[in-house]
């Protein structure tokens, strides 16, 4: 009891922390909230499940270095993340832009369960109509007096 509450502690206590080293940071505290509030939009293009502030691959320390430039050099939000897409594709974006080039991503798993749920139905009905089939007709008189015979014969 004691080990599954130390790994319960242990598992507790190891919250993902953030890869920002500290000579990255920018002196002035709000640039560097801005540039924490732009990178956790932005994804890893090596990790590709974690923004760029939860990376440790290098690639994620050049794009976080990159937007602290863009927010010393002046630029506002928009033009940080405008150049950080046009540099690296809007694959970059944590919540990609809905547009041609990513109605695949946004639209392929509605569609995928909607035809996941329509060949379900059909598997059902089907199924169901196979079993109301698969029941036998009724024996005609001819079949019913022939059985009698049959069982009649059997008991004597």
């Amino acid at each position: 009891m004691r080990a599954l509450l130390a790994a319960c502690l242990l598992l507790a206590m190891t919250v993902a922390a953030p890869a920002v080293e500290p000579r990255e940071k920018l002196p002035d505290p709000a640039q560097e909230a801005r540039a924490r509030d732009i990178s956790s939009g932005l994804r890893c293009l090596v990790c590709q499940n974690e923004s760029i502030d939860d990376s440790g691959a290098e690639l994620a320390h050049d794009i976080r270095v990159f937007v602290r430039e863009r927010i010393a050099a002046g630029d506002n939000n928009r033009q940080v993340v405008d150049a950080v897409v046009s540099r690296y594709g809007s694959f970059v974006l944590l919540k990609p832009p809905v547009e041609p080039a990513t109605y695949l991503l946004w639209f392929g798993p509605p569609v995928l369960v909607l035809i996941g749920l329509a060949g379900t139905f059909v598997w059902v009905s089907r199924r169901r109509a196979t079993a109301t089939a698969a029941e036998p007709a009724p024996l005609s008189a001819e079949e019913q007096r022939r059985l009698q015979g049959l069982l009649e014969d059997q008991d004597r």
